[in-house]
C-alpha cells in the first residue's frame, strides 16, 4: 500500500439518494455557471478533434466525480446536445438514484448479455439526456469492463449520441478507470480542495498515462471562496490542463 494513500471516510449518502443536481435545481447559481464553464473548456481542449466520449474519475473514493459527471451531463444536454451518462462505477453506483431511474438492468446486464441495448438506455425528465445505470453489482467488475462488448457498446453510443459521459470508479482504488479511460476520447480527474493528496493525484495521473489515456485536465471541487463559503459546499473551480497545476 503506497504511503500517500489515506483512508477517506466513504460518502454513503450518494448511494442512498444520489448526488446533487444543482444545474437542475438552481441553474442560475455560481456553481451551475462553473459547470457550464468546465463544459466549454473541455470542448475547446481538443479543437482539432471533436470530443465524443469523456471519462470522469478521481484519485480516491468520495471525491465528487459522480456529482461532476452528472452535472456535466445536464449542462451538455441543455446545450441541445444529445447526451448519455453511463454509470460505470459498478461497485458504488449512483446515477439511478440521482435521476430516479430503475436499476434492475443496466451496464452490467448488457455486458453479460442478460439485457439488450434498448432495455438499458433510459430517458430522463431532462430533455436530450439519457442514462445507462450500472445494473446489478457484479462479482467481477474489472473483468466485465475488459470485455469486447464494452468497445462495441461505446461505438454504438457514439453513433447515436453527441456526447457520452462515463462516470468511472476512482483510479487508485481499482483498475476499472484505466480500462475505461483507454477507450475514451478524453479523461478528467476531479480533485477536491483540502482533501486530495498530491501524491495520490500524481499516482492517478501516472496510472492513466500507462494506458495512454488522453488526460485533458482536472476539475477542482469543494473550493472555498469568501463570498460562496458554505454554499453547496463551496463551488466548483475551473478546468485546468494537467501541466498547469502540477507544482
Amino acid at each position: 500500500m503506497p504511503l500517500f494513500r489515506k483512508k477517506h471516510k466513504l460518502d454513503n449518502e450518494s448511494l442512498k439518494r444520489g448526488v446533487g443536481l444543482v444545474t437542475v435545481t438552481d441553474p442560475n447559481s455560481v456553481v451551475s455557471e462553473q459547470f457550464r464553464t468546465i463544459r466549454t473548456n473541455i470542448q475547446f481542449s481538443s479543437a482539432d478533434k471533436k470530443l465524443r466520449s469523456l471519462v470522469v474519475s478521481s484519485a480516491e473514493t468520495s471525491e465528487g466525480k459522480s456529482t461532476v459527471s452528472s452535472n456535466l451531463a445536464v449542462v451538455w444536454a441543455k446545450q441541445n446536445q444529445k447526451v448519455v451518462l453511463v454509470d460505470a462505477d459498478l461497485r458504488r453506483p449512483t446515477a439511478h438514484r440521482t435521476f430516479n431511474l430503475l436499476n434492475a438492468a443496466g451496464l452490467s446486464s448488457l455486458l453479460t448479455n442478460n439485457a439488450v441495448y434498448e432495455e438499458v438506455v433510459q430517458t430522463t425528465n431532462i430533455p436530450n439526456l439519457s442514462v445507462i445505470s450500472s445494473g446489478p453489482v457484479p462479482p467481477n467488475p474489472a473483468e466485465l469492463l475488459n470485455l469486447r462488448n464494452l468497445g462495441s457498446l461505446l461505438e454504438r453510443l457514439i453513433t447515436e449520441f453527441d456526447v457520452v459521459i462515463i462516470d468511472a470508479p476512482p483510479v487508485n482504488a481499482v483498475a476499472d478507470a484505466q480500462l475505461l479511460a483507454s477507450k475514451a476520447d478524453g479523461t478528467i480527474l476531479v480533485v477536491p480542495q483540502g482533501r486530495a493528496e498530491k501524491g495520490s493525484v500524481t499516482h492517478a495521473v501516472e496510472q492513466l498515462k500507462t494506458v495512454h489515456a488522453n488526460l485533458l485536465g482536472t476539475v477542482m471541487n469543494r473550493f472555498k471562496a469568501d463570498k460562496t463559503a458554505g454554499y453547496y459546499g463551496g463551488y466548483y473551480g475551473g478546468y485546468y490542463g494537467v501541466d498547469d497545476k502540477n507544482d
